[in-house]
């Protein structure tokens, strides 16, 4: 740890460039004791690690601060004096003793209280949201930083997210989804933007580097982005993930596979307007695939011209398919207010400029015409090519 205190209750922040000089007559002079437990801690000064504060074997603390590495307290230390430099009102390693958690770092900002956390190690699940909701409960607002060695990229424009990834997932007041990271080593903060998920693991992003120096807290907190989808690149994946599917396909997916097929329908041929990326598909862990085929099955497939669709029938059916596990909700504890059904209602609107419903009201659709079924991967592909080259300036505009 890199916070301590002495007898006299002075406070030692080793986040300040402090000489070795300084802290060996430091050492020589007082006693250090750790803030949370009380008891005494050493200050190693060693010239291969970072210095720090170390609790002594058999300490109450130890097997939690102890566990922490070097490239973790090299990160929050560069991360506090990026904070420090913008003059940022921020303590490193502050304790709240009422809700018994010590962030990273405490800071103030816009007259807000912000609890940030850099993560290196992988953290259960578990511990994440309730750590994450404990901030929330007491007026916090958390901001969880990655390591950037957890980005694995798979392609330029393609990254492997697991759930772990998906707790860190921020978004702007404009709605912009985004998971921030850091790298000590590089000086550079990873932000992994524009997320398009695909599938439970794979998502479309765009990869954004920034320079410690050259960024400020906003940068961070507002990062400004677009939509850089590419048409040929969603359909190719998309094309994969049915054929994995098709071929390896799990317990759930032989549940969906199974309906589908009993209602005379056909992985390999489903419409063009099945499996449509929209921006808020990322908080349901399933396919756009799959819950858009639900919708259909459910709602789209069973109305004739001019009937009506209500979004509370949608959310009826919705809401179903997750009691039965058939839609899996991602677990976001920093987007808690977020409300999943908008996924679907960005999918009906595009259903309108599609020329298949019209909306006549807040939550009132008409159906206008109907989806086509494909017979042949003849007939299918000559829909699709013609859907996309019709309508892609409607599905990916940025």
């Amino acid at each position: 740890m890199l916070t301590a205190r002495t007898k006299t209750g002075k406070i030692i922040c080793l986040g300040y460039d402090y000489k070795k000089e300084t802290l060996l007559y430091f050492r020589s002079k007082e006693e250090f004791i750790c803030p949370i437990c009380g008891e005494s801690v050493l200050l190693k000064l060693g010239d291969q690690r970072i210095f720090h504060f170390a609790h002594k074997q058999g300490s109450t603390c130890r097997d939690f601060y102890e566990s922490e590495s070097v490239y973790h307290m090299e990160g929050k230390r560069q991360l506090y004096q990026w904070l420090i430099r913008q003059k940022v009102p921020s303590v490193l390693e502050y304790y709240d003793r009422e809700i018994q958690q010590r962030p990273d770092i405490m800071f103030k900002y816009n007259g807000k209280k912000y609890a940030l956390e850099y993560q290196c190690s992988t953290l259960p699940e578990k511990v994440f949201i309730k750590r994450t909701q404990t901030y929330l409960e007491n007026d916090y607002i958390p901001l969880w930083i990655l390591s950037s060695t957890h980005i694995h990229q798979k392609r330029k424009d393609i990254v492997s997210l697991s759930n772990f990834h998906y707790l860190f997932l921020r978004t702007t007041t404009t709605g912009k989804f985004y998971i921030p990271a850091y790298c000590p080593d590089q000086h550079l903060f990873h932000l992994v933007e524009s997320i398009t998920s695909y599938s439970i693991k794979n998502a479309f992003i765009q990869h954004s580097l920034y320079p410690l120096e050259k960024t400020k807290l906003d940068g961070l907190l507002e990062p400004k982005m677009g939509n850089h989808l590419n048409l040929s690149s969603w359909n190719r994946e998309i094309e994969k993930f049915n054929l994995n599917w098709t071929l390896h396909p799990g317990k759930g997916q032989k549940t969906f596979l199974y309906e589908i097929y009993n209602k005379n329908m056909n992985l390999f041929l489903l419409p063009p307007e099945i499996g449509l990326p929209v921006p808020h598909s990322i908080l349901i862990q399933t396919s756009p695939v799959i819950w858009q085929t639900y919708l259909f099955l459910d709602v789209l497939a069973n109305k004739n011209l001019d009937d009506l669709i209500t979004l509370q029938e949608i959310n009826m059916h919705f809401k179903k398919r997750i009691s039965r596990k058939e839609i899996v909700l991602r677990k976001l504890p920093q987007l808690e207010g977020l409300n999943p059904l908008r996924a679907e209602m960005e999918y009906l609107m595009q259903l309108v400029q599609l020329g298949i419903l019209t909306r006549k009201g807040e939550t009132i659709f008409q159906m206008r015409r109907k989806i086509i079924i494909p017979k042949s991967n003849r007939e299918r592909e000559e829909a699709k090519l013609l859907f996309y080259k019709k309508n892609s300036h409607i599905l990916f505009k940025s």
